[in-house]
């Protein structure tokens, strides 16, 4: 299961993830995507309390830095052990813009 948490100042975005993000979870997190990033040139992801990523879910983040290399900039916080893992593992860590 996936919670996000929303949270706008303005133009800038952040989506505070926590629980898995896995193929069920994928769909809920693309949907709240398009509603966020109509107006949005800062994008931010709180990946403080994801225990876990899926392929699904990187995809998804995948899709939200392309959009937002068009339309500013994104950037991944507080990524935890496991995510990271998985993020260096699939080579990921080398397109997101990763902020300990």
């Amino acid at each position: 299961m996936l919670k996000i948490d929303k949270t706008a100042e303005g133009e800038k975005v952040t989506l505070t993830l926590e629980g898995r993000l896995d193929i069920s979870a994928a769909p809920q997190l693309e949907a709240e995507l398009k509603r966020a990033m109509e107006h949005t040139t800062e994008l931010i992801f709180d990946l403080e309390k994801l225990d876990y990523i899926s392929s699904a879910g990187l995809r998804v983040l995948l899709l939200a830095q392309k959009q937002m290399n068009k339309q500013g900039r994104m950037r991944l916080i507080h990524v935890g052990e496991t995510v990271m893992e998985t993020l260096e593992i699939t080579g990921f860590v080398d397109i997101f813009f990763i902020v300990e």
